[in-house]
């Protein structure tokens, strides 16, 4: 469905979602668990980060307000372009990332400088390279785990029931069933479409999952303009 949008070499994930054709709407999906990770992995994002990909989104709160008031604020009036930086464009806290993540979004690096730990960069002599005084942190998701090929948040290989509202469960016809009861479609009303979810995709779901309810059907299906605003 979003065969045009894919870059060949680009990581893609594959994704079974099951539509109502009357409806048009994602009753739900069927997903790996590379694919839920990356759902997870929405909930280790900074609010900065979030909003820098949502700028251009029209929201009715005021926090995108605040967001552009500090982007636009001269920087004499902050301590530094790096305390604005921190504002605006904050990064994942190291361990946070990992291979599949598609979301294209930086990692914090701790140096260790004069005794202090620091992600400021222009604390580090002249004398001195960054890679020298380079932390090299403990991965939190490793858990001592030695295997280096594992990634993510989940144990797989595993499949999930991913609803149109992102509620995500271990694959259970039963979940599947009370789901198409709820939504009212029938068995005969349903198909199944394989889509790919890639860098520009995976942004698409983060947004959508802020503006609705009914995240899968917003990026898979109606394709809403606030969510093709995505800043990339």
């Amino acid at each position: 469905m979003h065969g045009d949008t894919i870059n060949e070499e680009e990581k893609n994930i594959s994704l079974k979602i099951v539509v109502s054709k009357s409806k048009k709407i994602v009753c739900y999906a069927e997903a790996q668990e590379d694919f839920v990770n990356l759902l997870c992995s929405f909930l280790t994002l900074p609010l900065g980060v979030i909003l820098k990909k949502m700028r251009n989104v029209s929201w009715k709160g005021c926090l995108d307000q605040l967001y552009k008031s500090v982007q636009d604020l001269d920087e004499q009036y902050l301590k530094s372009n790096y305390h604005k930086e921190l504002l605006v464009n904050p990064k994942l806290a190291p361990g946070y990332q990992y291979k599949k993540t598609l979301l294209g979004i930086e990692e914090m690096s701790f140096y260790y400088v004069d005794k202090k730990l620091t992600t400021d960069t222009s604390c580090i002599p002249h004398n001195s390279s960054a890679e020298s005084v380079k932390l090299d942190v403990v991965d939190p998701k490793s858990h001592e785990d030695k295997d280096k090929s594992a990634q993510g948040f989940l144990r797989g290989p595993a499949i999930f029931t991913v609803t149109d509202n992102l509620v995500v469960r271990p694959i259970s016809p039963i979940l599947e069933m009370s789901v198409l009861q709820e939504l009212k479609v029938p068995f005969t009303d349903i198909e199944d479409h394989i889509v790919h979810v890639g860098n520009r995709e995976a942004l698409q779901l983060l947004v959508a999952s802020f503006l609705g309810e009914s995240a899968l059907t917003d990026v898979f299906i109606r394709q809403p303009k606030n969510v093709y605003k995505v800043y990339n």
